[in-house]
């Protein structure tokens, strides 16, 4: 992939549940940081999966996404290093799910994250936006907010359900908030090199979306699950798994081999 201009703001994005989304944030984001990448994670899901895979606590967060999106807190004050060395992460918490509800007679309720970015976005040359599997209104204030989609595409039946329905919703957003929005790279992962079906379903998206979609294939993996449950990046809890070698080829891939 071409070296694209920093800062690159970038939301991963699939209204689909379960299909390794914010895996592909977490783990990504590390790889890049360790390629010497300053990376921010935003983490938009009330859930708060990407803020406790990098090692922190949501409960413990004194500032959460929730206070800069409804109170105007500075995203500045609400950002924490992680373990990695340039990897930090502005973490969710479950009171953000009320944020879907509360926002809907805000002003401007659509442009509030990236209001909240622009302070500090020249701070990192990846920030990543966590988004929840729905779309609502804190998936559209990061399609608002950012200047490329990553779609994580898993390789099984009814891969490309929805993605469909994500493409028309990111073609409203480019319209109407957005203009510089685009789908700039789908990653397969969970890919099983056995089955036929892996197969057929990395062909399929290739021929919809051709070099949009990147080489780097991320194996479906038991180290991977692990490493969410001990809340470390794969490239921390086992760095030599094939889930590690594949996030760190694929940050390779998407940074483009843009210099630091």
């Amino acid at each position: 992939m071409e070296p694209k201009p920093f800062p690159r703001i970038i939301a991963v994005a699939n209204q689909k549940g379960g299909v390794g989304k914010t895996t592909t944030t977490v783990n990504l984001s590390a790889a890049l940081a360790d390629l010497g990448y300053r990376t921010l994670v935003i983490d938009l899901d009330p859930q708060g999966n990407a803020t406790t895979g990098l090692g922190l606590d949501p409960w413990a967060a004194e500032i959460s996404m929730y206070d800069v999106l409804l109170r105007e807190a500075a995203l500045e004050d609400c950002i924490e290093a992680t373990s990695v060395r340039n990897l930090f992460v502005a973490p969710s918490k479950l009171d953000l799910a009320g944020a879907e509800v509360e926002l809907v007679p805000a002003f401007s309720r659509e442009m509030r994250l990236r209001r909240a970015i622009e302070p500090i976005q020249d701070d990192y040359q990846f920030i990543f936006l966590d988004c929840p599997p729905s779309l609502g209104l804190l998936t559209v204030n990061a399609l608002a907010a950012a200047g490329e989609v990553l779609v994580p595409v898993q390789c099984e039946y009814y891969a490309l359900e929805g993605l469909g329905q994500l493409l028309r919703n990111v073609d409203l957003v480019k319209k109407s908030l957005n203009p510089v929005l685009d789908v700039s790279t789908l990653v397969l992962v969970m890919y099983d090199a056995r089955t036929n079906l892996s197969t057929q379903v990395v062909e399929e998206v290739r021929a919809h979306f051709g070099d949009k979609v990147c080489r780097t294939l991320i194996p479906r993996n038991v180290r991977l699950a692990e490493a969410s449950s001990f809340r470390q990046p794969i490239t921390v809890f086992d760095p030599m798994s094939r889930g590690a070698i594949a996030y760190r080829t694929l940050a390779k891939e998407v940074s483009g081999g843009a210099t630091t």
